[in-house]
């Protein structure tokens, strides 16, 4: 029988040292039949025991201070490690063969793994008759990687791992532990510099902040109840659909008694109040994991964890099943354009700058002091689409609203002449994120059907809503950063100026079916000094209420899908704090109150007035009645159903009623006010058209028939054409 091969003494003092880069060739059984040598490294033990399955057992002999070796015959066996004070019995990590399929490899180093999750990061699970975990990460430059954690004493010379040369993968099935076990990857890089202990990529749990450690994650996934929901959520996200989107950040929307936030509480607090408001969706700033509590999620590192802030995963997956059952989807905040430079995390990962450029023209966010990835990689890409498909699939997530893609897109973004570098045709078009961001809405499209990608984009960059096949990016729809920034322009006016900026209101409508667009009222206009909503309007508290009272309603019958932040229905004074709450105890006050009341309704009558969403995302379903009356800061316009339905919408944006107001409209007989902000119950005057008016044979505005309004100060009408 064939001795074990001798094994040269500088491997052991590479073992020792933890920088062996190949420590399968070393340890465990090696030899044939029962010629097999056993060589077990454990760094400070005592002595080590071969136990085999016969009962009889056999010591190893140290050869080296922490490195045992021994004969131990064919068959079975398990190792009995001897500690100070401890004895600790487990199968041999090194007794196992390759972990990772070819056909996986070959997928990953392709950057077309379709499964990533499945293959990358910590999966508990049983090789035979043993249970453990299977340790896999991406570190193609690597001189060794191991895994390291409790369950060795953050060891790196413990668990060294295999190298799979094909794909720059490194492999370990450990066994003895399980879910719950935190970890970390040590990794010496290409110039044998012990870099800082990493995360997981892929870890699917993590530790909560300030800690830093992965978390292998449970067996089961969450058993939901949503089927119906799934099936019918296409139609709910349709462009014809009413979609009314309550953004908001899920550790400072309110704080339960001598407690802090948890899905669990947002589950019995948040969910029955977005569906009494009317709200159609909720979306939750990032939750990904991530550092620094002050970035709001915007800076992610646990692209595949939800944060440990607020429970397990497994609650954020309940909370998700809940507000399913409740009629209410949920949309998150996605990061693909940076990444911050925490030592734990994705920076020079294996020694080298794998995820983000070399250069720092490329690689460096100079907005935000973050890394951005290197998407001309197969291999991140990769990383990224499998992200974006662990919260879409494993999660049950509604839709994704990716942020930044205006810096994505435009490889000059904020930087100087001298501080970018043009594309292969020498433009500033950045095409690597183009493909990846076509690729992205491709792949969800055609495995997340009903899924949302919204893009946040500032820019004017065409067919960012339109689909690949048209040479569109393929998002469902974009944020109208213009609308929101005129708008807010104008209502920001004193009302005796309005007349000058007229067409701050109207201009949204020269492009509005340029895209599929959404309107946004964010988080990012209630931060970094810019105050609240409220704050923005001008005059005293009564106007400042009317005027946002008139802007909501303006909002809500423009075409575009509707989004606001947490906050502002209610009016709140403050601008937004992470580390506080919502203003809750401002609705003590008729006016906040009355405004939460509108926005309410606002939602209810959009989604049940079919004129106001039905053609949202076509020009028949909206026309001018009057857009040049600059002289009274009056707006009139129709939204039509395409089946008859009619509503006449009327904004009187200066503090001076106006009776008698003559407006045509296309059809006789009753129109029947359904909402006027300056009603009583919103915290009004009470003006208004006595529940609507009759039309008159009389011409205006290019139509036979008219209605002859009173028009409330610094308010919005809303009236439906009834026959």
């Amino acid at each position: 029988m064939a001795n074990a091969p001798d094994i040269d003494p500088s491997a052991i003092d590479a073992l020792l040292q933890g920088r062996h880069g190949d420590p399968y060739a070393v340890l465990g059984p090696h030899g044939v039949g029962d010629a097999r040598e056993l060589r077990v490294l454990a760094p400070g033990a005592r002595g080590v025991l071969a136990l085999r399955e016969d009962g009889s057992s056999e010591r190893l002999r140290s050869e080296r201070e922490g490195f045992f070796r021994g004969r131990i015959g064919a068959g079975r066996y398990r190792l009995r490690i001897e500690w100070d004070g401890a004895i600790q019995e487990t199968e041999d990590p090194y007794a196992f063969g390759t972990l990772l399929e070819e056909d996986d490899l070959h997928a990953i180093a392709a950057g077309r793994h379709p499964q990533l999750t499945r293959v990358l990061g910590a999966h508990a699970m049983r090789l035979g008759e043993v249970d453990g975990v299977r340790f896999a990460v991406w570190a193609p430059n690597a001189r060794r990687v191991s895994v390291v954690g409790d369950f060795n004493a953050w060891d790196g010379r413990r668990h060294p791992m295999r190298a799979r040369p094909s794909a720059g993968v490194w492999e370990i099935f450990v066994p003895g532990i399980g879910p719950g076990a935190r970890y970390k990857y040590e990794i010496i890089g290409p110039d044998g510099h012990i870099g800082p202990q990493k995360a997981d990529p892929l870890a699917r749990r993590t530790e909560a902040p300030p800690a830093t450690a992965s978390i292998v994650a449970g067996y089961e996934t969450y058993a939901y109840t949503d089927g119906d929901w799934m099936r019918e959520r296409a139609a709910r996200h349709a462009p014809d659909a009413p979609i009314a989107v309550y953004e908001m950040h899920a550790g400072s929307w309110r704080h339960p008694a001598g407690g802090t936030p948890s899905w669990h509480y947002l589950s019995e607090q948040l969910i029955p109040y977005v569906q009494a408001m009317g709200f159609t969706h909720i979306e939750l700033m990032p939750i990904m994991e991530h550092p620094f509590g002050g970035s709001w999620g915007y800076q992610p590192l646990g692209l595949f964890a939800p944060t440990a802030r607020y429970g397990p995963p497994e609650a954020f997956a309940e909370f998700v099943d809940r507000c399913h059952a409740a009629g209410i989807g949920v949309i998150l905040d996605w990061v693909p354009a940076h990444f911050p430079s925490d030592a734990h995390g994705l920076v020079r990962f294996d020694g080298t700058a794998l995820y983000e450029h070399q250069d720092p023209r490329e690689g460096y966010h100079p907005d935000w002091n973050t890394m951005i990835y290197n998407l001309g990689r197969n291999e991140v890409r990769n990383l990224l689409i499998a992200s974006a498909l662990e919260w879409l699939e494993r999660y049950h997530v509604d839709g994704l609203r990716v942020d930044a893609v205006a810096s994505m897109l435009y490889r000059d973004y904020s930087r100087k002449a001298d501080e970018w570098v043009p594309n292969v045709f020498g433009g500033r078009e950045n095409l690597e994120s183009i493909a990846f961001l076509r690729e992205l809405n491709g792949i969800v499209r055609e495995r997340c059907p009903g899924a949302l990608m919204i893009a946040e984009e500032s820019t004017a960059w065409p067919g960012v809503s339109a689909p690949v096949d048209q040479g569109g990016l393929g998002f469902h729809y974009k944020w109208n950063m213009g609308w929101m920034h005129d708008t807010l322009h104008y209502m920001h006016e004193d009302p005796l100026h309005r007349r000058y900026h007229h067409h701050e209101m109207t201009f949204g409508l020269v492009y509005a079916w340029s895209e599929r667009f959404m309107l946004p009222l964010s988080h990012d206009e209630v931060v970094h000094g810019k105050g609240s909503l409220l704050g923005k309007m001008p005059g005293d508290e009564w106007q400042r209420l009317a005027n946002l009272r008139a802007y909501y309603a303006f909002m809500w019958t423009h075409p575009g899908k509707k989004l606001l932040f947490m906050g502002c229905e209610i009016g709140q004074h403050a601008e937004w704090n992470h580390d506080g709450e919502v203003s809750w105890w401002e609705l003590d006050a008729p006016g906040h109150r009355g405004l939460q009341r509108l926005v309410r309704d606002l939602n209810h009558l959009y989604a049940g007035l079919p004129a106001l969403h039905r053609l949202d995302a076509e020009p028949d379903g909206f026309a001018w009645v009057i857009g040049d009356d600059a002289g009274n800061s009056v707006y009139a316009y129709r939204r039509r159903d395409g089946r008859g339905g009619e509503a006449l919408v009327v904004c009187n944006m200066t503090p001076v009623p106006r009776e008698g107001y003559r407006i045509g409209v296309p059809a006789a007989g009753a129109w029947r006010e359904r909402l006027n902000t300056d009603a009583q119950d919103y915290g009004g005057s009470g003006m208004g058209n006595a529940g609507g008016r009759t039309s008159e044979p009389v011409p205006s505005h290019g139509m036979p028939d008219s209605l002859c309004l009173t028009l409330p100060p610094l308010a919005t009408l809303i009236l439906q054409y009834e026959g």
